[in-house]
């Protein structure tokens, strides 16, 4: 076997992924006419709309079937440059972390089922209100929750005493308790959320991005990946 580090030392699964965004991306913005681009938007992104009992099943691309499939597909869009290359650096950073851990089947798996949290949490907290949502940042944010649960562990990747390898991603996970009388922790989950109100529920204008930011999606997503990581981690404690 080749002993050669990948580009970036960024799992496939990850790389797959930020590739699918960027391609996606690209097809949009290069390939596709603004009324392509609408209907594109209107069958992929996650618009809380469609769960308005006067237009559901009537009015939008895919029908009952894309009620289902846009909880995981509008992670996938993204509205501009800025949206996109923050979403792939984030994701580049906390989940290769975390699909190192994971594995490439549970990670897929861990994206789809964090970014269907985001796009529930959002529709409980905003109702079915006719605006798209897009973007992967509530699978990110489920994937720096999950990193949170490891990286800085003893052995970990951002600990003390670093193990070798792969054997810094496979240390045991701290339990919620735990977290919570972790500084370091606890520390990046009061700013992340931090960032998240201010920017998005006080309204608070962020460079690079145009109309209203889905905080709500984000929350959601990091709160699953907190709360489900237990059920994909493949290493228990002790």
């Amino acid at each position: 076997m080749s002993e050669r580090e990948p580009i970036l030392n960024i799992p496939g699964v990850v790389t797959a992924l930020s590739l699918a965004m960027i391609v996606i991306h690209v097809g949009r913005l290069f390939l596709l006419s603004d009324d392509a681009d609408r209907e594109v938007l209107l069958t992929f992104a996650f618009i809380p709309a469609r769960f308005e009992p006067s237009l559901a099943g009537t009015w939008f691309p895919g029908g009952a079937a894309g009620d289902v499939w846009t909880f995981v597909t509008y992670g996938f869009l993204h509205a501009d440059w800025t949206h996109l290359a923050v979403n792939v650096l984030w994701l580049a950073v906390f989940g290769s972390a975390v699909a190192r851990r994971f594995g490439t089947l549970r990670s897929l798996v861990f994206f789809a089922v964090t970014a269907a949290a985001g796009a529930l949490g959002h529709l409980l907290a905003v109702g079915t209100a006719f605006v798209p949502v897009i973007g992967a940042s509530a699978a990110v944010s489920g994937f720096t929750a999950a990193a949170l649960r490891f990286v800085f562990q003893a052995g970990g990747p951002l600990g003390p005493r670093r193990a070798s390898g792969e054997d810094a991603y496979r240390v045991p996970a701290l339990g919620l308790a735990a977290m919570v009388r972790n500084g370091p922790v606890m520390g990046m989950v009061v700013v992340w959320i931090g960032v998240n109100v201010a920017f998005g529920a006080i309204n608070l204008p962020m460079p690079g991005f145009e109309g209203q930011i889905a905080w709500q999606a984000h929350l959601a997503g990091f709160a699953a990946g907190l709360f489900l990581f237990r059920f994909f981690d493949p290493f228990r404690a002790g």
